[in-house]
Parts: C-alpha cells; structure tokens; sequence
C-alpha cells in the first residue's frame, strides 16, 4: 500500500494524481447539489465536457501509475514519455466508455416551426385579415425569420403593431396572431379599472 501512495505522489503519475484529486472533488460537489453536472457548455462526442475530461483523466492516471510500475522509467524525461503515453493510452478506454453514455444526452431537437408559437411578432404587411398577412417575429436564438400570419377576428393588425402567435395551421402554413393591444380608453380615470 506504501508503494502505491508513493508511485502515485512521484513524477509522472503525481501530475494526474492532482488532477484526479479535482475530478474526484468536483463530483463531490455535484453528488452533494453545490455544483453543476454540465459546468462547460461543451459536448465531446455527445457527452458533456466535463464527463470526458473526468474519464480520460481517471483512465489516464490508472494507466500513468501502471506505466510506472512496469516501466520504472530511470529519468525525468522517461518519466515525460510515460505521462505522455498514458494520456493517449487514456483515449481508447475514454471513447469506449462514452459511446454508450452518448445515448443518455440526446441532442438538442431541430428547431421547428413550432418554436414560435407563444412569441410576439411585428405586423410588416398594411393590414392582416383572415386571408393576408406576414410578420417578423425573433427566434429564442435571436434569428428573426418574416412569416405568413392570419387573424380569425378583425383586430386592426397594421404595420408596426405587436401581435401574439397562438398557433400554427400546418395545412396553410401560416400562424394564427392576435393583437396584443388591450385598448386604452382617454376617458376611464384609475377609479374606473
């Protein structure tokens, strides 16, 4: 047991011993709720960074500490090729074990037309009416995309103004809007509301 602590504080396999310490803390604190699982906004192969980076460090220092005990690398330099080697020895073992993990973070699904149902839209046509109409209206990405739109009532939905999507006619391929504006009446004072 002596021999295993003292390999795994000694160059090479110290470097990816600090480096485990972290891994080992940092799930930690995901177990306990104080830190986030997906911390990098970044995938690799479908799984999230911070996954990968766990794996091939773990898998990387297993293979270092074997490296060592085989190799007995004499110098410094021996002791770089082994660090070295361990972390591409660490890759194979890393793709193996995400792929199958690949399919518990689907990705993200395509965006649809569908998306923009429940978004304001900006009227860019005169008038819309039951048969006419197109609008501007901002993906959650901050695309904007002109659309086809048609109102079932007889709002005044003129150019400029502010209309709500409530629904997509997939036969039509144009969305249903209506007006945002609530009407403001000069003559009401704060009492009468």
């Amino acid at each position: 047991m002596g021999e295993f602590f003292a390999a795994s504080l000694e160059f090479p396999v110290a470097v990816l011993s600090v480096l485990l310490v972290i891994v080992v803390a940092y799930w930690l604190l995901v177990a306990f709720g104080a830190a986030d699982a997906d911390w990098v906004e970044l995938d690799i192969g479908g799984v999230p960074a911070t996954l990968g980076i766990s794996l091939l460090v773990a898998f990387s220092w297993f293979a270092c500490l074997a490296g060592v005990v085989v190799l007995e690398p004499a110098s410094a330099l021996a002791g770089a090729g082994v660090l070295g080697g361990s972390l591409a020895v660490g890759l194979a073992p890393t793709r193996l074990v995400m792929t199958p993990l690949k399919r518990l973070f689907p990705a993200d699904p395509p965006a649809s037309r569908l998306d923009f149902v429940g978004r304001t839209c900006v009227i860019r046509t005169g008038r819309v009416t039951q048969t006419f109409g197109q609008a501007e209206v901002t993906a959650a990405d901050g695309s904007s995309a002109v659309v086809q739109v048609r109102q079932p009532g007889s709002d005044a939905l003129t150019a400029g103004a502010t209309a709500l999507i409530f629904d997509y006619d997939v036969d039509g391929e144009f969305f249903w809007v209506a007006s945002l504006d609530i009407g403001h009446d000069p003559a009401l004072t704060r009492g009468d509301h």
